[in-house]
């Protein structure tokens, strides 16, 4: 049997399992990391953060690589990078600014206040993505930069839906409201030919001037309590579409996240908070 220590941490409902490399601990399976995500059999959790201290990058502090509950390894959570930094942060060895190195390239977070073992972050995204090969969204007639208004057809029907990445490809959509099955919507949408390398998909309103309410369907997880990056994403959808301004409040089914965008880097803010330790016995593992 293989030990395998972990913490568990939540964003804003956005809830993780965080295992740090070292000699004796390897990077799961696919197969065991989907075990350890499932709320029946596992531990429970939207995905795994495999997290390295010992950087070969010196402008990082730490090296992050961030997996899906379907075992699936993708470019960077908003909300995951936030549970990496409270964890990091909450053993004593950084201070209150520290740089994580993701898939999307490293980012810089600062604490804004904590109590006990809850924090709040502001943390610098990156300018959000407009070009549909960058993102990449790839139809077959061509499109402007940026995406927006775009008329996606979806089987017999067709959503105008606006797309960007954050890091990773994000499709956002205007509803009046929830009271319908958007999650069907959002699987068929995550999966659409015309997202090569699939995609998240935010439902978004706008309830004031700097303010919009979202609900998730995160690729390689399903529906989602919030999500980070989907949060910058709709933000910057309900922006470029005139709806509000900047700074803007995302209400999300868990918490409330803020996000600053002028058109250039997103700020996005938002809590971390470290749940519990424990270990998960497995029998199979193997490193990636």
């Amino acid at each position: 049997m293989i030990v395998i220590p972990f913490t568990k941490a939540q964003g804003a409902g956005n809830d993780f399992l965080i295992i740090e490399s070292g000699p004796d601990v390897r990077l799961p399976s696919a197969d065991v990391r989907r075990r350890m995500c499932d709320r029946h059999y596992g531990v429970g959790a939207d995905g795994i953060l495999f997290l390295s201290r010992s950087t070969e990058h010196r402008e990082a502090d730490a090296d992050l690589r961030i997996f899906n509950s379907d075992g699936g390894e993708v470019e960077i959570s908003g909300n995951g990078t936030r549970c990496a930094a409270a964890y990091l942060v909450n053993s004593g060895q950084f201070g209150s600014e520290l740089v994580i190195r993701t898939g999307a390239g490293c980012k810089r977070l600062q604490v804004v206040s904590r109590r006990e073992n809850r924090f709040e972050f502001e943390m610098a995204m990156g300018a959000p993505v407009f070009s549909p090969e960058k993102i990449p969204f790839r139809p077959p007639d061509a499109v402007p930069e940026p995406v927006i208004g775009y008329i996606l057809p979806i089987g017999s029907r067709s959503r105008k839906v606006t797309v960007t990445s954050m890091g990773n490809p994000h499709c956002s959509i205007l509803v009046d409201d929830f009271e319908w099955d958007w999650e069907t919507l959002g699987e068929q949408i995550e999966r659409h030919p015309y997202f090569p390398n699939r995609t998240n998909v935010e439902f978004y309103r706008a309830v004031s001037r700097d303010g919009i309410e979202v609900r998730f369907w995160e690729r390689g997880v399903g529906f989602t309590l919030s999500s980070g990056t989907g949060s910058c994403a709709a933000a910057v959808a309900a922006i470029l579409n005139k709806l509000v301004e900047s700074p803007t409040t995302v209400r999300t089914l868990s918490d409330t996240l803020g996000v600053h965008w002028d058109g250039g880097e997103v700020i996005l803010k938002g809590p971390a908070e470290i749940v519990c330790r424990g270990e998960y016995f497995s029998s199979v593992t193997s490193d990636e």
